[in-house]
């Protein structure tokens, strides 16, 4: 259902660096200012751009993006891969719901809030 999200980032190469190397994906789109990243253009992506107006960028009060995973051991890997390429901890991996959601949270670079998650 979702094609892809954007979130507004300070510095392009360093995002677009953080974001391929943490997700193993490439650069499918650069347009300069913004750069969609993904396995393919026919799976969701995140898209990582400075802002068209010239404006800093910020993030959203409750606004998040959560990417699945396959297993826990992957959300744990992801949030450590996140930490050791800069991101800050807010919350480390752990079952959220009982037997129903397990989840990590981390900040990027900019600041903007991910989780990784499976359910169960």
């Amino acid at each position: 259902m979702i094609g892809y999200t954007t979130i507004g980032v300070k510095d392009i190469t360093k995002a677009k660096a953080f974001y391929t190397e943490l997700f193993d994906a490439e650069v499918q789109v650069d347009i300069g200012r913004l750069a969609m990243i993904g396995k393919s253009t026919s799976e969701p992506m995140i898209a990582v751009c400075e802002p068209f107006n010239g404006e800093a960028p910020h993030c959203g009060n409750g606004a998040m993006v959560a990417f699945s995973a396959a297993s826990k051991d992957e959300v744990n890997a992801m949030y450590n891969k996140a930490i050791s390429l800069g991101a800050t901890s807010e919350g480390e991996p752990g079952q959220r719901i009982e037997d129903v959601f397990y989840g990590a949270y981390v900040r990027d670079l900019d600041g903007n809030k991910l989780a990784f998650f499976i359910f169960g």
